[in-house]
């Protein structure tokens, strides 16, 4: 082993913590930040492409720090070298040479390293035949009894000297001790687990108003007719410490509230129906409820009349009566110039009681009462004429 080799090792490294991140998105981009479920995909990966595979503790021993002290066994090294596309080792280093190792004259490889490399490529190569065409062969009786010097540990001598034999039984390139072992089988199946359940608490995150809210179905009708009401409802939702929400209940339609309180505070109010407020519990009360109103009666008339064309004179008396003489009214104008213009009652009864059938896209948008019960205030526009 050489400085260079070193700096080759390195370079390796940053190649293959490139070709992960092509296809896989982990914690960190950074190889050496990889830890717990990153380290498990990529030794997956590994397996996949280089049909290798290297330990947790090997992932640690030489991923973790930069740069290191010692190079891996040559067998992990030629594994890596696969991985990121190359034949071997030294056919990796050979494509990354180094300037200062040219000037050097370190360009022909060592016999052992070609001795290491050409038994690499042919463990290989049986390897991908036996993956083809697997034949069963038959368990031997008796094992020769290994000498002290095959239990050498390759680990600690140096790599350039190293040779590699070839195991007729089993011909996997990586060492499976820790994978099949207990703790990596129960470590394995723990972070998927535990995958699971964060999965699983997310997804009470984003659904958790569906599943814990209720919905309530709110019709409304005429108190006096006992029949629906035939005209939009402003709604308010009240709550503690909160500002109004404001709805909109359609003509003909339920009113869906969906809530998760217990309590339910609900102005209702219409120009022609008297506002209400309504309290419920929501744990008592039914999921499907019919609200009546009571009318308020002069601004029905008030509405019956504007929109009575047959008999001006009993008309005008009519809203005369109707209206008080210190009334308040509004006409808006919701156009391109924003406005609000008052007039007087009189003028009010001119205006209603003229024969134009501009009086039909006429709403009135608020009305108010005295305590006598005559119309002191109303607030009015004319459709038609935000359109010019």
């Amino acid at each position: 082993m050489n400085e260079f080799d070193i700096l080759h090792f390195e370079q390796l490294k940053n190649e293959v913590q490139a070709q992960y991140l092509v296809n896989h998105t982990p914690s960190f981009e950074d190889i050496s930040k990889w830890k717990g479920i990153d380290i498990i995909y990529f030794q997956e990966d590994l397996r996949k492409i280089a049909k290798g595979n290297i330990s947790e503790k090997s992932f640690y021993t030489y991923f973790k720090s930069s740069p290191v002290s010692k190079l891996p066994r040559i067998d992990m090294l030629n594994i890596l070298s696969i991985y990121v596309g190359y034949v071997s080792w030294y056919d990796f280093k050979k494509n990354h040479q180094l300037p200062s190792e040219i000037a050097a004259g370190d360009q022909n490889p060592s016999s052992n390293e070609i001795e290491d490399s050409q038994n690499f490529n042919k463990n290989t190569s049986l390897i991908k035949i036996e993956e083809e065409n697997p034949i069963l062969t038959p368990k031997t009786t008796e094992q020769p009894t290994k000498t002290s010097a095959e239990n050498i540990d390759l680990q600690n001598s140096a790599h350039d000297n190293q040779n590699i034999s070839i195991n007729k039984r089993d011909l996997s390139t990586y060492d499976t001790t820790e994978q099949n072992s207990p703790f990596a089988v129960v470590k394995k199946y723990l972070w998927l687990g535990i995958s699971v359940i964060l999965a699983v608490f997310v997804g009470l995150l984003g659904f958790k108003d569906d599943l814990f809210s209720k919905k309530f179905y709110y019709s409304f009708s005429d108190a006096d007719r006992n029949s629906k009401i035939n005209a939009e409802l402003q709604l308010q939702i009240l709550r503690e410490n909160e500002s109004p929400i404001l709805y909109t209940a359609k003509p003909n339609e339920q009113f869906v509230y969906t809530t998760k309180s217990k309590t339910l505070r609900m102005v209702v109010s219409s120009p022609y129906y008297r506002t209400d407020t309504i309290y419920r519990n929501l744990e008592t009360a039914p999921e499907v409820e019919n609200i009546e109103l009571k009318p308020n009666d002069y601004a029905q008339m008030l509405y019956f009349y504007t929109r009575n064309m047959k008999d001006l004179k009993r008309k005008r008396v009519e809203l005369n009566n109707l209206i008080s003489d210190d009334a308040t009214i509004f006409q808006v104008f919701d156009n391109d110039t924003y406005g609000v213009e008052t007039m007087d009652k009189q003028r009010y009864i001119s205006l209603v009681t003229l024969p134009t059938t501009s009086l039909e896209n006429l709403e009135v948008i608020e009305i108010k009462n005295d305590k006598f019960g005559k119309i002191s205030m109303i607030k009015f526009k004319i459709i038609s004429d935000e359109k010019k």
